[in-house]
Protein backbone atom coordinates (compact mmCIF):
# COMPACT_ATOMS: atom_id res chain seq x y z
CA UNK A 1 0.00 0.00 0.00
CA UNK A 2 1.01 3.48 -0.88
CA UNK A 3 0.22 6.30 1.25
CA UNK A 4 0.64 8.72 -1.11
CA UNK A 5 -2.44 7.48 -3.35
CA UNK A 6 -5.64 6.46 -1.92
CA UNK A 7 -5.49 2.64 -2.04
CA UNK A 8 -8.88 0.30 -2.40
CA UNK A 9 -11.16 0.49 0.55
CA UNK A 10 -10.95 -2.95 2.74
CA UNK A 11 -13.90 -4.44 3.80
CA UNK A 12 -13.16 -5.39 7.39
CA UNK A 13 -16.73 -5.10 8.75
CA UNK A 14 -16.51 -8.97 9.70
CA UNK A 15 -14.15 -9.04 12.15
CA UNK A 16 -13.55 -12.46 11.77
CA UNK A 17 -12.35 -11.78 8.18
CA UNK A 18 -9.42 -8.92 9.12
CA UNK A 19 -6.31 -10.56 8.84
CA UNK A 20 -4.00 -9.85 11.57
CA UNK A 21 -1.03 -8.77 9.25
CA UNK A 22 -0.65 -5.09 7.05
CA UNK A 23 2.58 -4.40 4.93
CA UNK A 24 2.63 -1.09 3.65
CA UNK A 25 4.81 1.83 2.66
CA UNK A 26 5.23 5.54 3.25
CA UNK A 27 7.31 7.47 1.02
CA UNK A 28 8.06 10.29 3.22
CA UNK A 29 7.66 11.92 6.73
CA UNK A 30 4.33 12.95 6.05
CA UNK A 31 3.35 8.73 5.10
CA UNK A 32 4.77 7.82 7.95
CA UNK A 33 3.48 10.78 10.46
CA UNK A 34 -0.02 9.61 9.08
CA UNK A 35 0.43 6.48 9.98
CA UNK A 36 1.47 7.42 13.48
CA UNK A 37 -1.66 9.97 13.43
CA UNK A 38 -4.48 6.71 12.69
CA UNK A 39 -2.66 4.99 15.20
CA UNK A 40 -2.82 7.03 17.89
CA UNK A 41 -5.96 8.03 17.54
CA UNK A 42 -6.97 4.37 18.18
CA UNK A 43 -5.03 3.54 21.06
CA UNK A 44 -5.87 3.93 24.75
CA UNK A 45 -4.50 2.87 28.15
CA UNK A 46 -2.77 -1.08 28.29
CA UNK A 47 -2.21 -0.75 24.67
CA UNK A 48 1.59 -2.52 24.06
CA UNK A 49 3.00 -1.49 20.65
CA UNK A 50 6.63 -2.77 19.98
CA UNK A 51 8.61 -1.50 17.52
CA UNK A 52 11.48 -3.27 15.22
CA UNK A 53 14.02 -1.86 12.60
CA UNK A 54 17.71 -1.04 12.21
CA UNK A 55 19.42 2.36 13.63
CA UNK A 56 18.15 5.37 12.06
CA UNK A 57 14.80 3.32 10.66
CA UNK A 58 12.30 5.64 12.59
CA UNK A 59 11.57 4.05 15.17
CA UNK A 60 11.58 6.91 17.50
CA UNK A 61 10.36 9.40 14.51
CA UNK A 62 7.18 7.06 14.73
CA UNK A 63 6.92 7.37 18.52
CA UNK A 64 7.17 11.48 18.05
CA UNK A 65 4.26 11.05 16.22
CA UNK A 66 2.20 9.03 18.06
CA UNK A 67 2.68 11.18 21.53
CA UNK A 68 2.53 14.70 19.67
CA UNK A 69 -0.75 13.16 18.15
CA UNK A 70 -2.04 12.31 21.70
CA UNK A 71 -1.57 15.80 22.76
CA UNK A 72 1.63 16.19 24.97
CA UNK A 73 3.34 18.98 26.12
CA UNK A 74 6.56 17.34 26.90
CA UNK A 75 9.93 16.83 24.90
CA UNK A 76 9.63 13.87 22.82
CA UNK A 77 13.34 12.20 22.71
CA UNK A 78 14.50 8.56 22.70
CA UNK A 79 15.46 6.87 25.97
CA UNK A 80 18.56 5.23 25.21
CA UNK A 81 20.39 5.54 27.94
CA UNK A 82 17.45 6.41 30.61
CA UNK A 83 16.03 3.60 28.86
CA UNK A 84 12.44 4.39 29.99
CA UNK A 85 10.48 7.94 29.02
CA UNK A 86 6.51 8.71 30.50
CA UNK A 87 5.19 11.31 28.64
CA UNK A 88 1.70 12.84 29.95
CA UNK A 89 -1.26 12.99 27.08
CA UNK A 90 -4.68 14.03 26.98
CA UNK A 91 -6.03 10.24 26.97
CA UNK A 92 -3.72 8.65 28.95
CA UNK A 93 0.26 8.59 29.68
CA UNK A 94 2.51 7.21 27.33
CA UNK A 95 5.21 4.90 28.18
CA UNK A 96 8.71 5.29 25.70
CA UNK A 97 10.74 2.20 26.35
CA UNK A 98 14.38 1.86 24.04
CA UNK A 99 14.69 -2.17 24.75
CA UNK A 100 18.34 -1.45 23.11
CA UNK A 101 20.26 -2.58 26.30
CA UNK A 102 17.87 -5.20 27.46
CA UNK A 103 18.94 -8.61 26.86
CA UNK A 104 14.82 -10.27 27.07
CA UNK A 105 11.68 -9.97 29.04
CA UNK A 106 13.14 -10.85 32.42
CA UNK A 107 15.48 -7.45 31.99
CA UNK A 108 12.04 -5.72 30.78
CA UNK A 109 10.07 -7.21 34.14
CA UNK A 110 13.19 -6.08 36.63
CA UNK A 111 12.62 -2.35 35.81
CA UNK A 112 9.14 -2.66 37.38
CA UNK A 113 7.14 -1.05 34.83
CA UNK A 114 4.35 -3.53 35.08
CA UNK A 115 1.75 -0.25 36.49
CA UNK A 116 2.98 1.89 34.00
CA UNK A 117 2.46 -0.53 31.22
CA UNK A 118 -1.10 -1.18 32.53
CA UNK A 119 -2.46 2.64 33.16
CA UNK A 120 -0.37 3.87 30.07
CA UNK A 121 0.13 3.50 26.04
CA UNK A 122 3.31 1.83 26.26
CA UNK A 123 5.43 2.29 22.83
CA UNK A 124 8.88 -0.09 23.05
CA UNK A 125 11.79 0.66 20.91
CA UNK A 126 14.34 -2.49 19.72
CA UNK A 127 10.29 -4.26 21.22
CA UNK A 128 11.54 -8.22 20.13
CA UNK A 129 14.28 -8.23 22.75
CA UNK A 130 10.96 -8.09 25.26
CA UNK A 131 8.24 -9.36 23.16
CA UNK A 132 8.05 -12.07 25.67
CA UNK A 133 7.16 -10.01 28.23
CA UNK A 134 3.70 -9.70 26.48
CA UNK A 135 0.58 -11.48 25.83
CA UNK A 136 -1.21 -9.05 23.71
CA UNK A 137 0.71 -6.75 21.51
CA UNK A 138 0.75 -4.90 17.96
CA UNK A 139 4.41 -5.28 16.35
CA UNK A 140 5.27 -3.00 14.08
CA UNK A 141 8.30 -4.04 11.64
CA UNK A 142 10.19 -0.71 9.96
CA UNK A 143 12.59 -1.27 6.94
CA UNK A 144 14.48 1.64 5.30
CA UNK A 145 13.39 1.56 1.35
CA UNK A 146 16.65 0.99 -1.01
CA UNK A 147 14.80 3.64 -3.94
CA UNK A 148 13.31 5.63 -2.31
CA UNK A 149 15.08 7.96 0.50
CA UNK A 150 13.17 8.51 2.90
CA UNK A 151 10.71 6.13 1.84
CA UNK A 152 10.03 3.06 4.92
CA UNK A 153 8.29 0.25 4.50
CA UNK A 154 5.73 -1.74 7.39
CA UNK A 155 4.84 -4.77 8.39
CA UNK A 156 2.33 -4.65 11.29
CA UNK A 157 1.40 -7.83 13.00
CA UNK A 158 -1.14 -8.31 15.80
CA UNK A 159 -0.43 -10.99 18.46
CA UNK A 160 -3.44 -11.16 20.55
CA UNK A 161 -7.52 -10.02 20.60
CA UNK A 162 -6.74 -6.31 21.39
CA UNK A 163 -4.25 -5.90 19.22
CA UNK A 164 -5.79 -8.22 16.43
CA UNK A 165 -8.87 -5.21 16.76
CA UNK A 166 -6.59 -1.99 16.92
CA UNK A 167 -5.11 -3.57 13.53
CA UNK A 168 -8.96 -4.11 12.42
CA UNK A 169 -9.71 -0.57 13.13
CA UNK A 170 -6.43 0.94 12.15
CA UNK A 171 -7.15 -0.48 8.32
CA UNK A 172 -10.30 0.51 8.20
CA UNK A 173 -9.58 4.11 8.84
CA UNK A 174 -6.10 3.73 6.65
CA UNK A 175 -8.53 2.93 4.00
CA UNK A 176 -11.36 5.95 4.20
Amino acid sequence: MDLGSVGSKLDVSDREACRPELLMDADNEEGTTRIATLLAALLKAGDVVLLDGVLASGKTFLVRKVVESLGTKDEISSPTYAIANIYQCKPCDVLHVDAYRLKNDHDFHNLGLELEVEGSICLIEWGSRVQNAFDDFLKISIELKKKKAGGRSFAIVAHGPRALELLCDFKERYQT
